[in-house]
């Protein structure tokens, strides 16, 4: 059943991503945001949608993420990082032999004017990438003078999860570095390429 639920959970959030085009308002205390404030305005702009869906979304999440800032202890097979000096965010539910993980990042822009945040879904089975229908990565940029963020395209990654020669791949965010590091699975032996950031997008 707890599956079957985190099933639900990674399709539905996609959709919330795929879904959203329209600027988010990103609230903080103090000179700048931090990589919490940025995944808490995107868990937040959607509380006053009402598919069932945001449900089973923010029960999994939110709850952890409030478990976590009260010091409780996570569901059995939950772990979340919060790590603020790097500016990154990791959520992982284990049922079985199957993993999910959801992350999130940010980068500083060269202009000094705006940040590119990063969210980011990839499921595995046994160690393997098994990717859902809605595993993916989406960019959004935060502009310093408004306080909001918008999703965009912008960034130089050419998105790709099934290449044309019928193989699947995955992406993960930097917790430390600022590179994007791109899997290509390959029955033998798995490709790794590097996305390396260059102040505005990315490239190889």
């Amino acid at each position: 059943m707890k599956r079957v639920s985190l099933t639900i959970i990674l399709v539905c959030f996609t959709l919330v991503l795929a879904a959203q085009n329209r600027d988010i308002k990103v609230n903080y205390k103090g000179a700048k945001p931090s990589i919490s404030d940025f995944a808490w305005a995107l868990l937040s702009s959607n509380d006053n949608e009402e598919e069932d869906c945001y449900d089973e979304l923010f029960n999994a999440i939110k709850q952890a993420w409030m478990k976590h800032r009260k010091g409780l202890p996570l569901d059995e097979g939950e772990t979340l990082t919060v790590d603020e000096k790097n500016g990154y965010i990791c959520y992982e539910s284990k049922y079985e032999e199957h993993v999910g993980r959801w992350e999130m990042c940010y980068w500083n822009e060269a202009d000094g004017k705006h940040k590119l945040f990063a969210y980011n879904v990839v499921s595995f089975s046994n160690g393997k990438y098994s990717p859902g229908q809605y595993d993916g990565i989406a960019f959004y940029r935060y502009n310093n003078a408004t306080k909001k963020m918008k999703e965009c395209d912008d960034t130089g990654v050419d998105v790709v999860y099934h290449t044309g020669d019928n193989v699947f791949a995955s992406y993960a965010l930097p917790r430390t570095g600022k590179d994007i590091l791109v899997t290509i699975w390959y029955d033998n032996e798995p490709k790794k390429i590097t996305l390396k950031w260059k102040g505005h997008r990315f490239g190889k």
